[in-house]
């Protein structure tokens, strides 16, 4: 049955029915204001995705949005109130109501806006057509700009004119790639027009931020599938600018198997398939990010034990870590020794220190339990408590 583009489902957007979003929309419709839910929940509950945030765009200035809420029993923050934005906490949940904007000036980092009230002057300042959707207080489509035929095509096309788009924020590049990672036909190819502006305008991801490129890269390299996209920014020349040396080779084979096998997906290690000069501080990961980066790209490129890997740092990791190596020498890997990595992180090590006190103290304690800890893993585990007490000290 083909999906009803007009209208939003409540099936797929129970956020569409709760009271607390309808509280919102009801406090600013009431005050004689127009109000519509807006962009990425618009869109992913046409397509049937998740939606994680819904945003709500107003013909109502900051001041009446603020005025009108609060009036309703609902709690308004001014959390970006100069660029338009209220943050309004009704029910326990927070809704960004955004007054409606144009923009009067840009320089590729951030725009100058001034409010407007004009749905078309709002749709006309997105990124993407499928972004520039909004929906009425009952779920009604509006859709200013024509977005509606690209998201039933799931064709990823800039507003207007691409080169402009770009130049007035640079992120839009990656955010290119990255949603036709997510929501793209990649049977149809990507617009041409859209790679002939990335790749004229590469010198403006060099004003980005770290924070900002290793956002973007996360959310790409976490889709199911982000091959296409990740050979269109090789091929463009925006994957050597953002991250100097990284090669497409090995993660394009890593998806493969992941794929195969029914391995979860990792962007982390995904990143580290691909390689680079200093990718953790190019991309300003968080030290969690770059413990899991530095864990599996030692696992895989430094040849530790797969088995120790997994019972230390479980076996998701240590999978995805043999899922590279097999990438690196081009090879299917093996899904019985996937298996064998689940086993081995719900194995228990049979010694404790106390077992080796007070015979051992110290840095020999450590060490001792360092060797047997080694050769119990290298039994595949199967070394009894006494078969490893009788081990001779190293």
């Amino acid at each position: 049955m083909d999906r009803d583009y007009s209208k939003i489902d409540p099936v797929d957007a129970p956020w569409l029915t709760a009271p607390s979003a309808c509280a919102v929309m009801d406090a600013i419709i009431a005050g004689g204001h127009s109000a519509y839910f807006v962009g990425g929940c618009v869109r992913n509950a046409l397509l049937g995705a998740p939606v994680s945030d819904v945003d709500i765009a107003t013909s109502a200035v900051p001041d009446q949005i603020m005025a009108l809420t609060r009036d309703a029993g609902l709690k308004p923050v001014p959390t970006g109130i100069d660029h338009g934005t209220i943050t309004v906490v009704s029910g326990g949940v927070g809704y960004e109501v955004t007054t409606f904007r144009r923009d009067v000036q840009t320089d590729g980092r951030r725009a100058v806006v001034a409010f407007s009230t004009d749905i078309s002057d709002d749709a006309s300042r997105r990124d993407f057509t499928m972004n520039a959707l909004y929906a009425d207080r009952h779920g009604a489509v509006v859709d200013p700009l024509g977005g509606l035929p690209d998201l039933r095509a799931r064709h990823v096309r800039f507003i207007e004119n691409a080169d402009m788009r770009i130049r007035e924020d640079y992120l839009r590049t990656l955010r290119y790639f990255r949603f036709h990672a997510w929501y793209g036909d990649t049977a149809q190819g990507m617009d041409p027009d859209a790679l002939a502006a990335i790749a004229a305008n590469l010198n403006g991801l060099t004003t980005l931020s770290a924070e900002r490129i290793g956002a973007e890269v996360s959310k790409l390299l976490s889709a199911f599938d982000p091959s296409t996209a990740l050979a269109a920014m090789s091929q463009t020349g925006v994957l050597g600018t953002i991250l100097s040396g990284a090669d497409i080779r090995f993660v394009l084979l890593m998806i493969h198997s992941e794929q195969a096998l029914g391995v979860s997906r990792d962007w982390i290690a995904r990143l580290v398939a691909l390689g680079g000069e200093e990718v953790p501080e190019r991309l300003r990961l968080s030290k969690a990010e770059q413990q899991r980066y530095a864990i599996i790209h030692a696992a895989a490129y430094e040849g530790k034990c797969l088995l120790e890997t997994s019972f230390d740092y479980g076996a998701a990791i240590a999978a995805q870590a043999y899922l590279l190596r097999n990438a690196l020498s081009e090879s299917m890997p093996d899904a019985e020794f996937i298996g064998t990595l689940r086993a081995a992180e719900a194995q228990v090590f049979p010694i404790s220190a106390r077992d080796l006190m007070p015979a051992y103290q110290g840095a020999k304690l450590g060490a001792r339990l360092a060797q047997l800890k080694s050769a119990w893993i290298a039994s595949h585990f199967k070394l009894t408590k006494d078969a490893l007490l009788s081990l001779p000290a190293p």
